[in-house]
């Protein structure tokens, strides 16, 4: 099984979320990632990439939110079906 992250994604396919691995410079991402629902497991789609690809539009569960680039960078992904 492969893994990507958000920013990398196709748009419009399921995906599910392996795992937020935030950086070391923004430690707090994840907590904040965590909030929104970015949760091992969740159902998670990439809808749409603004003009110059940021911020990204992504929907998880069944909330929808814009994400920078850089955030959408720290959720590992694999496509929905496959085992994390």
């Amino acid at each position: 099984m492969q893994r990507a992250t958000l920013d990398q994604c196709s748009q419009a396919l399921p995906y599910r979320v392996a795992a937020v691995c935030p950086p070391q410079s923004a430690p707090h991402w994840a907590q904040r990632l965590a909030e929104l629902g970015f949760l091992p497991g969740e159902a998670v789609m990439l809808m749409a990439r603004a003009p110059g690809g940021d911020p990204l539009v992504v929907r998880v569960g069944c909330s929808t939110y814009a994400l920078r680039r850089a955030e959408a960078a720290c959720v590992e992904v694999v496509q929905a079906g496959a085992v994390a």
